[in-house]
């Protein structure tokens, strides 16, 4: 069974997110919106666009709980369910439910040293309609 097949995400905290941001759209030219910076780019076995999200997290945000940790890494995976069910025979820390969404299902699980890490089946499709023409390539 395919596990994780990318990375979909980073995430990190910082005191000024908007700042932050900006910097990096101004310095690094990220093309960015309110959610940080869409990454595009092709996949292995198909020549469809699929994303990559990037984010400023303010640092009081409790998206990461109950990790302590500055930044979470978001993993693009084949079929969220069927890992969940490995995960939980091999006591993996789930810490929520699948959440489903029009762009995917989403779950939070920890790593051995406390790490929250976001597991994502992602929906490519909605990006493309919403931003093309505005990612980071």
């Amino acid at each position: 069974m395919k596990k994780v097949t990318g990375i979909g995400g980073i995430f990190f905290k910082c005191k000024e997110p908007d700042k932050m941001r900006d910097w990096y759209r101004d310095q690094l030219g990220l093309v960015t919106n309110e959610y940080g910076s869409l990454f595009e780019f092709r996949k292995a076995d198909a020549d469809e666009p699929a994303y990559l999200q990037w984010s400023t997290m303010s640092e009081g945000s409790d998206h990461f709980k109950p990790s302590e940790k500055e930044f979470m890494i978001n993993y693009r995976v084949h079929d969220l369910e069927a890992l969940k069910k490995e995960l939980e025979k091999s006591d993996v820390k789930i810490v929520s439910d699948i959440e489903s969404f029009e762009y995917g299902k989403f779950m939070h699980i920890m790593d051995p040293e406390g790490n929250k890490i976001e597991l994502w089946e992602p929906i490519d499709e909605p990006f493309t309609k919403l931003y093309k023409g505005q990612t980071t390539k």
